[in-house]
């Protein structure tokens, strides 16, 4: 079966002068293989693609990983690596450089001599950053759980009621809807917390008459969604908070009618910070305007004021900027995004109106 990630992680290594990469990272060998379960290593070389796993795993892994050759590996992991390597008569691999610590790389090191471990850095999240059309399906239900899940728990939001009540009520709805878990610990943070961008949700108990901020995501499928809104209770509110809402969304809408393949990371993010700035909230957004998004939650490709990255068609990122005002509270609005060849989709669809709960 013929698996364009493995053709492509080929090219990309043969730039890079390798007949062969050793794969350790859990994210990056269900991607290029498909595998869920929980261990096992992945071993590409010029000819072969190869899955190693144990006992445990065999039959998944045989059923799962279409066009590998899945082989049980020894007690010594490297020791299997090493006589496909020999068979191979290749006496070098690389490695990934950021997954494997330094007690780890010495004892693989000691189990391959006398061949070569080559240290690598993001090899294959370089692959993962271009969506191709099966991982943008995926994606896309995984931001329509995300917004299912917002309009589940509007209901829900009343005086009186915790900010970990909430939290879980959301966790229940996705994992019913079919994800795996949450994309990260959910941020429900209201009242002064609001003012804290990751303000993980508390025992705090939700008030009259104060804004809540609701920054969550759907693991679906080995992929993430991440969406953020912000909502009022019904009371007296504060009018600086009504003030940096509709500064926020006039910055998050600005974003999204002006990003467009070529821009720069940098570019990207001047589009929101320097809407806020101009309405003197520009040390109150202390945080990009965006990040990448896929099998985790944070990717390559930043919208930051220091990114020189190009937006590209096929990446998906984040626009969330924020204004967060201590003692007060905070506003953040965020939407999921593919940049295309002429522009941008939005995957994430849920109401940016000023709403009171």
């Amino acid at each position: 079966m013929k698996n364009d990630r493995v053709l492509k992680l080929r090219q990309a290594l043969s730039e890079h002068d390798l007949r062969a990469m050793l794969i350790t990272s859990p994210v990056n060998r269900r991607y290029l293989t498909g595998f869920t379960g929980s261990a096992g290593y992945v071993l590409i070389t010029e000819s072969h693609s190869y899955l190693l796993t144990d006992f445990r795993y065999m039959t998944q892994a045989t059923e799962q990983a279409e066009g590998f050759t899945v082989v049980q590996h020894a007690a010594q992991v490297m020791e299997t690596v090493k006589e496909l390597l020999s068979s191979h008569q290749i006496s070098e691999t690389g490695f990934e450089q950021d997954d494997v610590s330094v007690a780890t790389h010495k004892a693989y090191s000691e189990n391959l001599s006398p061949l070569t471990l080559v240290p690598v850095s993001g090899i294959v999240e370089k692959l993962r950053v271009y969506k191709d059309a099966e991982e943008l399906e995926v994606m896309q239900r995984a931001a329509d759980l995300a917004d299912a899940t917002f309009a589940h728990i509007l209901p829900y939001i009343k005086p009186g009621v915790s900010e970990r009540e909430l939290d879980l009520e959301m966790e229940f709805f996705m994992r019913k809807q079919g994800a795996t878990s949450s994309s990260f610990d959910t941020i429900v943070a209201s009242g002064v917390r609001s003012a804290l961008p990751h303000g993980v949700a508390s025992a705090k108990l939700v008030q009259a008459g104060e804004l809540i901020t609701f920054d969550f995501g759907a693991l679906l499928d080995g992929y993430c969604s991440d969406l953020t809104r912000t909502v009022a209770t019904q009371g007296d509110l504060a009018p600086q908070l009504r003030e940096i809402y509709d500064i926020v969304l006039k910055a998050q809408l600005h974003a999204l009618e002006h990003i467009k393949p070529g821009m720069t990371g940098r570019e990207a993010d001047a589009l929101t910070r320097d809407i806020i700035a101009s309405h003197g909230y520009g040390d109150n957004f202390g945080h990009s305007t965006g990040h990448g998004l896929g099998m985790e939650v944070h990717e390559s490709t930043r919208l930051s004021k220091a990114s020189d990255d190009i937006l590209e068609a096929g990446m998906v990122v984040t626009v969330e900027p924020g204004i967060y005002v201590p003692g007060l509270g905070g506003v953040r609005i965020e939407d999921d995004i593919v940049i295309t060849d002429n522009g941008i989709k939005v995957l994430t669809h849920s109401s940016k109106e000023f709403t009171v709960v």
